[in-house]
């Protein structure tokens, strides 16, 4: 069964060989780079320790140096499955979710025809350039010439002109025997709506011959000479080979540039990406003067995992930037993503080089952002938030974007980005700081000595009441986690801490219904309950604490909540243990006095074992330590004094 023309290429677009490949073999990430799609694993195909197994992700194609087994992934998929091409191909489209075609006899046909149209194409592309040598084409060569078009850029891109006549290229290529549904199915020429000879699409225009990924001049588009006519840059219209949506120009070349480590980077027209190219940047396309499409974005992540996008720096640069974010936010995948660059207001990338030069446009993409800044600032960019109604609304906004994005683990990734953000807008008391194992604090008094030696911060740490900074702890970490505080409700409820801001703190959170990090501090700011927010904030084992620093780690502070609560529970147990214990001391005869003594000891080693941090030398494992001798001695004694005075 012949497969209808572009079936198996649409397919290839859809699918990674390395996705294939990788089912199948173990990589060896010391040899392979998979930021270029250079992947190398020990051949399945013969036995062998070494990885000369070698798949070119971005080129479709694997080798093994050592059996010479070599194909693309419909061989690879015949060759493990053990099944035949038509077989491999229906496995692949299950997989990429593409339906198989229905059989179609005349496919091989309709193929055909596309290799005879191809031919009328190319047979254009070179009357086109022959008709930028004439003297019809005088103004559109020193038009060339202004924007820095040389002979060597004319002839690399293949630039060529259509005269300002009706029937040039029709007669031209008519007398050379090709046949007028060739033109017409090409869209190179359009039927007289007269009833009179057909009339070429494009007059009076510089031409861009468009090509697909394998070399084959598929379409074309051409720029206006005239500055009074309505359509500036006009694309072939829709054919059997041509798909404008599916299409991106310089796709070819751009590939195999970023496939030997350029960035992709993707320009709004055919003038940015030939700037470009001449500036040394190889890896750049354009998606031919429209939005992107779902598949134009495909094909720039089957070339690299993260193209840059670059958006003019006007009005409609934003836009396309907006709409862009709104398209792509479904598709995002792990290692599939999206950077971007604002020009500078005014400039497209052909501007900002002949202005600056290439370096300028280094520089941008070097500071090239992610796609969930530029998500923040359309929410926010030129709006006040100073009621709570308005940062309701933006929360909503958020949340409808952000709940676009299928994959798990990455929609709480972009979740934690954007309360870090949220964070920074409403609560200027949290501050990133640098890119460093120290980035972000909870700033309050305790920000100085959270830079103090860890050994100096530790005796201060231990001149406070051990409960206080137990259940100061777990109180911060609910309001930074606000996930954890329905994991740990009834340990929570039964807290009953001591310290009065952490009591008031602990029933708040226990009565809120806010789950969001920066949506809970607004709303414990905007209550009764902030001034204990702030002292509770300004504690210095809570600035120096790993999970409440940075982008967080609810694992870890799950573990330590765990561990928190349980180390709260059994002291108050303790603690009970030996009230009564002293008490029962200060009224039995001598002959109990032992037993009870050795009670009271038990339960005072229990209670500093039980507060004991996690990895403390074995040698005190027992709660043999001074402090724990001491406030023995010291229950004993006012236990004797109870009872001297009773006598």
């Amino acid at each position: 069964m012949a497969m209808p023309p572009g079936f198996l290429d649409e397919l290839r677009n859809r699918t990674s060989i390395a996705q294939v490949v990788g089912r199948k073999v173990i990589w060896d990430n010391r040899k392979s780079n998979q930021a270029k799609g250079d992947m190398w694993a020990p051949c399945p195909f013969h036995q062998e320790k070494t990885a000369s197994f070698h798949v070119e992700d971005r080129k479709g194609y694997y080798y093994c140096f050592g059996c010479h087994a070599k194909g693309d992934m419909f061989k690879f998929v015949q060759e493990t499955e053990n099944v035949g091409f038509m077989e491999a191909v229906e496995l692949l489209a299950r997989e990429a979710g593409m339906t198989m075609p229905a059989r179609d006899p005349k496919a091989q046909e309709k193929a055909d025809r596309n290799t005879e149209l191809a031919k009328v194409t190319e047979a254009a592309v070179s009357w086109f350039r022959l008709q930028l040598k004439t003297g019809a084409a005088s103004e559109a060569r020193e038009y060339l010439q202004r924007r820095g078009m040389d002979e060597v850029t004319l002839e690399r891109f293949e630039i060529g002109f259509a005269p300002d006549s009706w029937q040039g290229l029709w007669d031209a290529l008519i007398g050379k025997g090709f046949k007028d549904k060739d033109l017409l199915e090409t869209g190179l020429a359009k039927p007289s709506q007269k009833g009179g000879k057909p009339y070429d699409t494009f007059r009076g225009r510089i031409i861009f011959p468009i090509r697909d990924p394998r070399g084959r001049c598929v379409g074309f588009g051409g720029r206006a000479m005239d500055p009074n006519d309505n359509a500036k840059y006009l694309n072939s219209p829709e054919t059997v080979l041509f798909d404008k949506g599916r299409s991106l120009y310089h796709h070819g070349p751009a590939r195999e540039a970023a496939g030997k480590g350029a960035p992709l980077i993707v320009a709004e027209g055919y003038m940015d990406v030939i700037a470009l190219v001449k500036a040394g940047f190889g890896a750049a396309v354009a998606p031919l003067g429209t939005a992107v499409t779902e598949d134009q974005l495909r094909l720039m992540w089957r070339i690299t995992d993260e193209p840059i996008i670059t958006l003019d720096g006007d009005k409609a640069g934003q836009r396309a930037a907006m709409r862009l974010i709104d398209l792509a936010l479904p598709m995002l995948e792990g290692g599939k993503g999206l950077r971007f660059v604002v020009m500078p207001e005014g400039m497209d990338p052909d501007d900002l080089i002949k202005a600056q030069g290439a370096s300028a446009m280094q520089a941008l993409l070097d500071r090239a952002e992610p796609m969930v800044n530029l998500l923040w600032r359309r929410e926010t960019e030129g709006q006040v938030f100073d009621s709570p109604e308005r940062k309701a609304a933006l929360d909503g906004r958020l949340r409808q974007a952000i709940g676009r994005i299928t994959d798990p683990s990455l929609k709480r990734h972009y979740g934690d980005a954007i309360a870090d953000l949220r964070r920074a807008l409403f609560r200027p008391a949290w501050k990133p700081r640098g890119n460093g194992p120290g980035r972000g604090q909870w700033k309050g008094r305790g920000f100085a000595e959270a830079q103090a030696p860890l050994a100096t911060t530790r005796v201060k740490a231990t001149a406070l009441n051990g409960e206080t900074l137990r259940t100061g702890l777990i109180v911060a970490s609910c309001i930074r986690f606000p996930d954890l505080i329905d994991d740990f409700e009834d340990q929570l409820d039964r807290l009953n801490p001591r310290n009065a801001d952490h009591a008031e703190l602990a029933t708040f959170i226990l009565r809120t219904t806010t789950r969001d990090p920066g949506a809970l501090l607004d709303e414990i700011n905007a209550s009764a309950c902030a001034p204990a927010l702030e002292r509770l904030l300004s504690l210095s084992h809570l600035a120096i604490t790993p999970f409440l620093i940075g982008d967080g780690d609810p694992i870890r502070a799950a573990e330590c909540l765990a561990e928190e609560f349980a180390k709260q529970a059994a002291a108050r147990a303790i603690e009970d243990e030996m009230a009564e214990a002293a008490q029962d001391l200060g009224e039995i005869t001598n002959d109990e006095d032992a037993t009870l003594a050795y009670r009271l000891n038990e339960a005072v080693r229990g209670k500093h074992a039980a507060l004991r941090p996690k990895g403390e030398d074995d040698a005190e494992q027992f709660g043999e330590t001074a402090d724990a001798r001491a406030e023995f001695h010291r229950l004993l004694s006012t236990a004797g004094q109870g009872k001297k005075s009773r006598k």
